[in-house]
C-alpha cells in the first residue's frame, strides 16, 4: 500500500509539474504575442525633434524619449531609444520611419516585454491623404500574412505626435503601425536570419514565386531579394525563406512622393510588372491556384477597413488596384504574357 501510496503521490507530482509547465509555457506564449495578437489600434504618443532623428542618429546612435501607451484606459510612460531608419525615406520624407528600442527593465510588465526592438511606420509626407497612405501599407502586410505562412506581424497605432521645434512643439496626430524585428520572427519559427547575399535560385521555389506574386499583387517593385532589399532571409527547415517588408512605394499605395522613381531595373511602380526568376512551371500553377483558393479571404479582409478611410476614393483606388490583379490571374492569356513570359 506505501508503494502504491507513494507511485500515485508521484504521478500526481508530475501531473502538476506537467500542467504548470505548460501553463508557464501558454503565459511565455501570451506575453510574446501581446502586443500584436490585440488588433485594436493602439494609442501612443511621442515626443522628439523630428529633425535631431534624422541627422544626429544612425545604426549605433539614439536619442532618448519617452513613450506614452494607453491601455485597459491607463496611461503607462516608458523610456525609449529611437533613431531614423530607411534610406530613401530619411531623405525625401518629413516623418522619418524610427527604430525603436527599449531596455528590458523598462519593458517589464508591459505589452511591450519580449518586444524591445521594433520598427515604427509613420506617413511620409504631412499632405491630405498621408493616413490613408499609412492604412493601405498596413492592409498590404494582411494580405502578406493570408498568402504567406512567413510574415512579419504588425500592429496598428493611433499617433499622437509632438514635433519639438524652436521650444514650441507642432503636434501631429497620424496613423502608424509597428513591425516585429527580425529576429523576433526567427525565434517563432526557431530559424534564423540569413545576412549574406543568396541567389534567388537558392531560395525556396514556392516561397519565392508565392512573394513574386505577392509583389505583383501590390505593384512592388522596390524590393529585391538578392541583394535584401526591403526583405530579409529566413532560414528554416533547411529552406531559405524571403520575407517582404516596406510597401509604400508601390502601386497598391501610390504615394505622390514616389512618382517618378525607378528601382535599379528601370521599373516604376506606376506600372506593374512581375518581378521574379523562371521556375519549373508546376510552382507556378501551384501558387496561381493558391491565390485564387484565396481570393474570398483576400477580398473581405480588405473590406473590413473600408470605414477606417478618411477619404474614399483612396479605398476605391486600392480595390480598383486589387480587382485588376485577380482579372490578369484568372484570364490565362493575360497570366501567361504578363506574368509567365516575364519571368526572368
Amino acid at each position: 500500500m506505501l508503494i502504491t501510496f507513494k507511485s500515485k503521490l508521484l504521478l500526481a507530482g508530475t501531473a502538476i509539474f506537467i500542467l504548470l509547465n505548460s501553463a508557464l509555457r501558454a503565459q511565455q506564449i501570451f506575453k510574446q504575442d501581446l502586443l500584436f495578437s490585440n488588433k485594436k489600434p493602439l494609442k501612443i504618443k511621442l515626443n522628439y525633434s523630428n529633425k535631431n532623428l534624422n541627422k544626429n542618429t544612425n545604426d549605433s546612435t539614439f536619442i532618448k524619449s519617452k513613450l506614452i501607451f494607453f491601455e485597459k484606459k491607463i496611461n503607462k510612460e516608458i523610456q525609449v531609444s529611437l533613431r531614423a531608419r530607411g534610406n530613401f525615406r530619411r531623405k525625401h520624407c518629413y516623418f522619418t520611419p524610427v527604430k525603436i528600442k527599449i531596455k528590458k527593465s523598462d519593458a517589464l510588465n508591459t505589452i511591450f516585454s519580449d518586444n524591445r526592438t521594433l520598427k515604427l511606420v509613420l506617413p511620409c509626407k504631412n499632405n491630405r491623404d498621408k493616413n490613408d497612405n499609412i492604412l493601405k501599407e498596413f492592409i498590404a502586410y494582411k494580405i502578406y500574412e493570408i498568402i504567406s505562412l512567413y510574415y512579419f506581424k504588425t500592429r496598428r497605432l493611433e499617433v499622437d505626435y509632438t514635433n519639438q521645434k524652436n521650444k514650441k512643439g507642432i503636434n501631429y496626430n497620424l496613423a502608424g503601425f509597428l513591425i516585429e524585428d527580425d529576429d523576433k520572427v526567427a525565434k517563432r519559427f526557431d530559424g534564423k536570419i540569413v545576412k549574406r547575399k543568396i541567389s534567388p535560385l537558392a531560395m525556396d521555389d514556392f516561397n519565392s514565386v508565392n512573394l513574386s506574386f505577392f509583389n505583383f499583387l501590390i505593384g512592388n517593385t522596390d524590393f529585391s531579394s538578392a541583394h535584401q532589399h526591403n526583405g530579409k532571409l529566413l532560414f528554416y527547415e533547411k529552406k531559405i525563406i524571403p520575407i517582404p517588408y516596406d510597401f509604400d512605394l508601390t502601386g497598391w499605395v501610390k504615394p505622390k512622393y514616389g512618382l517618378g522613381i525607378t528601382n535599379r531595373l528601370g521599373y516604376s511602380f506606376e506600372e506593374r510588372n512581375y518581378i521574379g526568376f523562371k521556375r519549373g512551371k508546376n510552382i507556378y500553377s501551384k501558387v496561381r491556384n493558391h491565390y485564387l483558393r484565396l481570393k474570398e479571404k483576400i477580398f473581405n479582409t480588405v473590406e473590413l477597413y473600408e470605414s477606417e478611410f478618411e477619404y474614399k476614393k483612396s479605398y476605391n483606388l486600392m480595390m480598383d488596384y486589387l480587382i485588376g490583379f485577380y482579372e490578369i490571374l484568372e484570364d490565362d492569356k493575360l497570366y501567361n504574357n504578363l506574368i509567365i513570359s516575364e519571368a526572368k
